[in-house]
């Protein structure tokens, strides 16, 4: 019997979105510290030492962030199948009728749902109810460590690009080649994830573009604000 395999890219969308986040806040975040500082007129060596510091601190704090939030979401499944398992050791025939009369509001009949739940219950009972009553699973289920390092090791290489660039381009075109630049690597990484998740890549690139475009707008406003006071 020959079986027919699909190829999805929802198992993607854990790795993807952190991978994504990272990228993008680094490049944003970085390009628009080079180009407010820049715009204050400060010297090449200090513009410089802003981006780098700004690369270490924003991969540390991504990491962390994403760390803490994604094990949050992870406490609190662990903490719903406690309970489930809980339940199903304790009250298992309850548990049964509320899992045939998820399947009923899916659009089985009743016996059919009955003989589904009852099939599904001696097979796995708390992952059926896990994936059909709670919606967890082990594509989407959350990955504190994984999300962690996709989103520093995504956002030094972010960070990086508007770095590098400003290393070496000359002083008096610093500003407007790293705006540039950066803003041709955002249309690329928009372009790449909406392309890697199935999306339309046009649109993620316009979208991402159009958002970094406005944080390097105001922060360059800001640096040129701050020249002209000092």
């Amino acid at each position: 019997m020959i079986q027919h395999r699909e190829q999805h890219r929802t198992q993607r969308t854990g790795w993807l979105r952190a991978a994504v986040l990272g990228a993008n806040d680094g490049i944003v975040s970085t390009a628009s510290l080079v180009i407010g500082v820049a715009a204050a007129e400060a010297a090449h060596g200090s513009i410089l030492i802003a981006g780098t510091a700004g690369l270490v601190a924003g991969a540390m704090s991504m990491a962390a962030g994403e760390y803490v939030s994604v094990s949050s979401q992870a406490d609190t499944e662990q903490a719903d199948l406690e309970r489930e398992r809980h339940e199903l050791a304790t009250d298992g025939e309850n548990e049964l009728k509320e899992l045939t009369a998820i399947y009923v509001d899916r659009g089985l009949d009743q016996s059919l749902a009955i003989q589904v739940a009852e099939q599904l219950t001696a097979h796995d009972a708390l992952g059926t109810h896990a994936r059909d009553e709670l919606g967890i699973s082990k594509t989407l289920s959350a990955r504190p460590v994984q999300a962690a390092l996709a989103s520093a090791g995504t956002f030094s290489v972010g960070a990086s690009l508007p770095l590098l660039t400003a290393i070496i381009t000359p002083e008096p075109y610093l500003l407007t080649t790293v705006a540039i630049t950066s803003l041709l690597f955002l249309a690329l990484l928009g372009g790449l994830a909406a392309y890697a998740g199935g999306a339309c890549v046009k649109t993620a690139a316009v979208r991402v573009t159009f958002w970094g475009a406005l944080a390097m707008a105001l922060t360059a406003g800001v640096g040129s604000l701050f020249g002209v006071l000092m």
